[in-house]
């Protein structure tokens, strides 16, 4: 008899960090399904489940020129999570990028392996990893905090504001019910507890150089 083979967990989690994430999204990728059903849910106020502590670095801009793509400009932002649970944790970070103009960018995608390793140089931090070598078990205390870096490429530089989702740092969840508008059928997707960063985006970024984008907001919402 044949066995299977079994998964690599943190395959399996690398995998799902980058896929799409969540199912269903409105402009600047907040969750559409609760304008439908009412308002979106909160998340406990004292959690319940495990929860990471994250330290968000500044989100700045950065303009590489490679000979594959020419001049490009990428935002980037640093973070440090610590695992002050009673538990290890099996880390696997997604970070999703909004503007009003309705995209919504995964961190990592149409980013070239070239660039990630340029950032890195730049900020010549040994610690510092980045979103594939961040993934794998987060053992608890401050000493064995990670770092990580995640980089977006900038679709636009013209958006008045910027929300980053920051998800995988917390394992509350919320069902929520809604009714497709087409069909009537009554639908349920799972909520995840994220933390929302939003920054303000002074008009044309042309000129934004490196210096840091302003948070005007940051917060944890279901999504």
């Amino acid at each position: 008899m044949k066995t299977r083979a079994r998964a690599n967990p943190v395959q399996t989690l690398a995998a799902g960090a980058l896929s799409a994430f969540p199912i269903l999204v409105g402009v600047a990728g907040v969750c559409s399904v609760p304008a439908m059903m009412g308002m979106a849910p909160e998340p406990d106020p004292i959690p319940r489940r495990w929860q990471l502590e994250i330290e968000p670095g500044p989100l700045r801009m950065v303009a590489i020129d490679l000979p594959t793509t020419g001049k490009q400009t990428y935002f980037y932002m640093t973070y440090k999570v610590t695992n002050n649970t009673s538990e290890d944790i099996l880390f696997a970070p997604s970070f999703e990028m909004g503007n009003d103009d309705g995209d919504l960018i995964r961190s990592g995608r149409d980013v070239p392996a070239e660039v990630t390793r340029r950032i890195l140089g730049m900020l010549d931090n040994p610690l510092l990893q980045d979103q594939i070598g961040v993934l794998g078990m987060l053992l608890q205390g401050p000493a064995n905090a990670k770092e990580g870096l995640v980089v977006w490429p900038a679709k636009s530089l013209k958006a008045d504001k910027l929300n980053v989702y920051a998800g995988g740092f917390s394992g509350e969840t919320r069902p929520v019910e809604f009714k497709d508008a087409t069909t009537g059928q009554v639908n349920r997707i799972l909520l995840r507890k994220q933390l929302m960063i939003q920054y303000f985006m002074p008009g044309d970024l042309a000129q934004q150089g490196n210096r840091p984008l302003n948070v005007t907001e940051r917060k944890w919402i279901m999504r």
